[in-house]
């Protein structure tokens, strides 16, 4: 009863604040209209005019008590620890009913089971789902690629009739299942008629896919053995939320004092980077600025923009500290660090040419992003790539080079180098002329780097060199144990024409569908 006292006093203070803003709408520290919320929200192209808007510093704002009407409950995919005295702590399978989704990306809720049972809170909305929905199942994998569902079906711990549904590859938006049968992995289509019913087998079909999977835990008519038990998952790498909490999704200047510089990951020309500790709860990267490097109202500017692009293969920008310098970047953690380093060292040396283009279909669907954005990243190389779990690949540092370019444009020669010269496109370097095509030449060098475990591009050649070679129509080849058609790709990439180079879109399913089998390796459920 006091602790729904003290969320109903405040619930009164925050619609008493409401009241006096309506009536006060240009009094300091209001809520935003309608127009100035669109505008943050952005929409279309993020490379549109821009006006530097203030970054409030945070403050903890009070956690409202919403009608309870409509409730939904939900269970968790994830695990999550509290950040915030207003976060709650659950583990993956607590089931909840959300109070509130206004606030978007972080919902209120309330935990009905788990360690925060009967309590209230705020929580990443990505982090659960709906109970009965499919995303809910443990038998539901829907990223998984037919090549990873076969590794993951023949790993110790799954009996004979293990088996996932996952999406298919080879038809966007339909449903493919995955099941162990004597030690091999069979794959069928789960097709959908017009009514929108699933089957398996034309003589059956059901409203929704759990009552197929129920069906076919009894019956084979169609199946080569009937479903046992969902696939053993490995631990799976959560999502990242959208901001470090609810209240710096919008007020993202956070306090330098928030931060615990911890250990130092690496240093470079602007700066240095730490794993650090955000609010003594949260790991972050902080990117340490060198006073002076670049101007502040640029970084803000780029910041604004670099904070609206969201994609699974982009690192996200969380918050900044730009009052006093050095300016702090505060962006997610990857376990491994840069992609260059990861290739150099042990891990590089037990990766397969399915992890090496897979990875490089990682960094593609990132840049595909940034293209559908009107967005460019200069500065593309693997030491710019950070590496997660189980290879996760995320692109980083997107943007940066934008702010840092006064330093260092056309200056290879000059001094030494500033410009990354071997994965730069000829048409940068010359005429200091950047579009998404320069973005697709920095790629294909790339992908050389990771076929060849981090080697440095045009080996034994200096930076006035490869550009001589380059500018004479000459190009990298083959690297040893690289197939052809990889080779063919970054062949691509490297075209003196920019227009005839590919677009990311193009180099990502490429890259992606490098090992599908033909749709007819679909086991034929009419067999059965």
């Amino acid at each position: 009863m006091e602790v729904q006292k003290k969320f109903t006093s405040c619930w009164q203070r925050l619609q008493d604040c409401c009241c006096r803003r309506k009536s006060k709408p240009s009094e300091p520290g209001s809520e935003p209209d309608n127009e100035t919320k669109k505008k943050r929200s952005g929409s279309g192209s993020v490379n549109a005019s821009y006006q530097v808007e203030p970054s409030p510093v945070i403050s903890r704002r009070p956690l409202p008590v919403p009608p309870a009407s409509q409730v939904q409950k939900y269970v968790a995919l994830y695990d999550y620890a509290a950040r915030t005295e207003d976060d709650l702590t659950f583990n993956a399978g607590d089931i909840m009913e959300i109070l509130d989704k206004s606030p978007g990306e972080w919902w209120i809720v309330r935990a009905l089971t788990g360690v925060s049972a009967f309590k209230q809170g705020y929580i990443p909305a990505n982090y659960v789902a709906p109970l009965e929905s499919i995303d809910a199942e443990p038998w539901y994998f829907p990223d998984t690629k037919r090549q990873d569902a076969e590794k993951m079906l023949l790993a110790d711990g799954n009996a004979h009739g293990a088996f996932l549904i996952r999406n298919s590859e080879s038809q966007k938006g339909e449903l493919s299942l995955s099941v162990l049968d004597q030690g091999k992995v069979k794959h069928y289509k789960i097709q959908k008629l017009d009514n929108g019913h699933f089957y398996v087998s034309t003589n059956k079909s059901f409203s929704t896919i759990q009552e197929l999977v129920r069906y076919y835990t009894t019956h084979l008519n169609g199946l080569c053995v009937r479903l046992n038990e969902p696939c053993k998952k490995i631990q799976l790498q959560a999502p990242q939320t959208y901001g470090l909490s609810y209240n710096t999704v919008d007020a993202w200047e956070i306090q330098r004092s928030s931060i615990q510089l911890q250990k130092k990951l690496g240093a470079g020309q602007f700066g240095e980077v730490y794993e650090a500790l955000w609010n003594g709860t949260t790991p972050v990267a902080v990117k340490t600025l060198k006073p002076g490097s670049m101007d502040s109202e640029d970084f803000l500017r780029e910041a604004q923009i670099m904070k609206k692009l969201r994609h699974p293969k982009l690192i996200q920008l969380y918050a900044v500290c730009t009052t006093e310098e050095p300016i702090y970047i505060i962006t997610e953690l990857m376990k491994y660090g840069s992609l260059l380093e990861y290739l150099r060292n042990d891990k590089g040396t037990t990766l397969q040419i399915q992890d090496q283009i897979e990875m490089a279909a990682q960094v593609a669907a990132g840049m595909a992003y940034l293209e559908t954005q009107n967005y460019i990243h200069r500065d593309l190389a693997a030491r710019n790539v950070l590496v997660g779990e189980n290879n996760i690949c995320k692109v980083a540092d997107f943007g940066l080079a934008r702010v840092f370019m006064k330093e260092y444009e056309s200056v290879y020669e000059i001094k030494g180098g500033k410009l990354p010269v071997k994965w730069t496109a000829p048409e940068a370097f010359n005429d200091n002329r950047f579009t998404i095509k320069s973005d697709v030449w920095s790629f294909g060098i790339l992908l050389y780097e990771i076929m060849t475990f981090g080697q440095m591009p045009y080996p034994g050649m200096t930076n006035h060199q490869a550009v001589q070679w380059i500018m004479k129509g000459h190009r990298m080849p083959c690297p040893p144990n690289c197939p052809t058609v990889l080779h063919s790709i970054m062949m691509s990439c490297w075209k003196e024409n920019e227009q005839m180079r590919p677009t990311f879109e193009t180099l990502q399913w490429q890259l992606e569908d490098f090992f599908d089998m033909d749709v007819t390796s679909y086991d034929d459920s009419s067999r059965y």
